[in-house]
């Protein structure tokens, strides 16, 4: 990835949700080397819709259903151009995003576990927690990579990591990944801005000065 920067990034984020994500981009833009340029949704019916707007921010609202995924994808990609985006952000986006050769290596979502386990179509959300802990894993957190031709299977530029504590419930380990996703997610856009994420090997987050 080389992204030719002169200020701020500018990143489109992609959304399906409630739009927590969201927020908290926008909330911590300022203190990063980042600006949210606009926003696209799945869904007509979506919070994160109200937050995009709420921001001030230009929404984009696509069907990217199959039977409409060619015009979604021509709209988003004029989209990106017309508002001049570096980077492009999925947060909580759950469709698969049609993939543009002139965007190599400028697409990244973020993912509730570490990846390569627990990733897939229809792994988001709860069901992601519910295996998690269904496997007796001693530790989750959340993973940022690069978006390819299939679900979650994108190199892993980043984790953020948690414990998993005796008598954890899906609810208290979600509040825990999300956590770990607001510090994680914002600091990766920013090193890459920066151009400071290594290539050649996934660097484990615990903080902005602990990073390995």
């Amino acid at each position: 990835m080389s992204l030719n920067i002169k200020n701020k990034l500018k990143i489109a984020v992609g959304v399906s949700g409630g739009g927590r994500s969201l927020a908290n981009l926008i909330e911590k833009q300022s203190k990063l080397f980042y600006d949210v340029a606009l926003v696209f949704s799945s869904s007509p019916n979506i919070g994160a819709n109200a937050i995009a707007k709420n921001a001030q921010l230009p929404l984009l609202v696509e069907d990217f259903s199959a039977k409409n995924q060619a015009r979604a994808s021509e709209n988003l990609y004029r989209g990106l151009v017309e508002h001049k985006i570096d980077l492009v952000v999925l947060a909580g986006f759950l469709k698969l995003l049609p993939l543009n050769s002139d965007w190599p290596g400028q697409i990244i979502n973020i993912h509730p576990a570490l990846l390569p386990k627990y990733g897939g179509k229809g792994m988001h959300g709860h069901y992601v927690h519910e295996a998690v802990l269904a496997a007796h894993e001693k530790e989750s957190g959340a993973s940022v990579h690069f978006v390819n031709a299939r679900y979650d299977e994108g190199q892993v530029i980043a984790q953020s990591r948690v414990a998993v504590s005796a008598g954890e419930t899906v609810a208290s380990l979600a509040a825990k990944v999300f956590a770990s996703e607001c510090s994680l997610l914002p600091w990766v856009i920013g090193e890459l801005a920066q151009n400071r994420l290594p290539k050649d090997r996934m660097v484990i987050f615990n903080g902005p000065e602990t990073t390995s």
